[in-house]
């Protein structure tokens, strides 16, 4: 082989890995809990909603999952994380800030989408054997799987009784006219945040916040209030449906 052609290949083989390198970085994702815009301080009462329900919280735990990043070019990128899914819990730090390990493709990014809840080809019975998640578990004679999330906390009624409640989403059931269950209902839903000059840079981590404002629960677009749905609704396909509904507005990207 020539002198030449051997000096060739030198030049050609190194710009052969440069043309197939794609450029990545990592980033961070930080999760919160609000109401009305303030940060959520749990166990002190009282907040209002806009059924005029007074109430406290004092527990706060979530799902997500099927997490994807789109660019402004329109290509996406799914996020992996243990078991498909993110675990949220107010009283838990290492929950509340997420670093996957993927690596994501460099450029700005215009959203960020996600299911609320666990996505039906994840949410099955013993799915998670350790605690905290295994903790979220939803009954089998209900549908099985696990919460999407519980807000526990209490809630003065029109009569001024202290009452605890239970705000549990989860699978649904139908029911025949005589209470019986029929079959099973996927409240979970898919959520998309518009994200603000949020880039992704090589050897960098970029981070982003997604925050739950607790009172958007109860107001848009149906009001939930706790003197017609009571403190549990686990059973409860009506209530399940105004929250899935109004879940859309709840969550923002700071």
């Amino acid at each position: 082989m020539s002198g030449r052609k051997i000096l060739s290949l030198l030049i050609w083989v190194p710009l052969l890995f440069v043309s197939c390198h794609k450029p990545a970085g990592s980033i961070q994702v930080d999760f919160s809990f609000a109401v009305d815009g303030a940060p959520l301080v749990q166990n002190s009462c009282c907040y209002v909603n806009a059924a005029g329900n007074r109430y406290e919280v004092t527990e706060a735990q979530y799902f997500v999952s099927n997490i994807i990043l789109t660019r402004t070019d329109g290509t996406q990128t799914l996020i992996s994380s243990d078991h498909g899914a993110h675990y949220v819990d107010a009283d838990i730090a290492t929950t509340l800030s997420w670093l996957p390990t993927d690596e994501i493709p460099e450029g700005e990014y215009k959203t960020i989408t996600f299911t609320f809840g666990l996505a039906p080809e994840l949410n099955h019975s013993y799915f998670y054997t350790d605690a905290p998640e295994n903790a979220m578990s939803w009954p089998a004679n209900l549908g099985g799987g696990y919460h999407y999330m519980k807000i526990n906390g209490w809630w003065i009624d029109e009569n001024g009784t202290r009452k605890p409640f239970n705000l549990h989403t989860g699978i649904g059931q139908q029911r025949d006219e005589q209470g019986e269950t029929t079959g099973f209902i996927d409240n979970s839903f898919s959520v998309t945040l518009p994200l603000n000059n949020f880039s992704v840079t090589g050897n960098c981590l970029s981070k982003l916040q997604i925050e739950m404002d607790i009172n958007r629960w109860f107001d848009n677009p149906y009001l939930f209030d706790f003197n017609i749905f009571g403190g549990s609704i686990m059973q409860n396909q009506e209530a399940q449906e105004v929250l899935r509904a109004n879940g859309c507005d709840v969550f923002r990207a700071l």
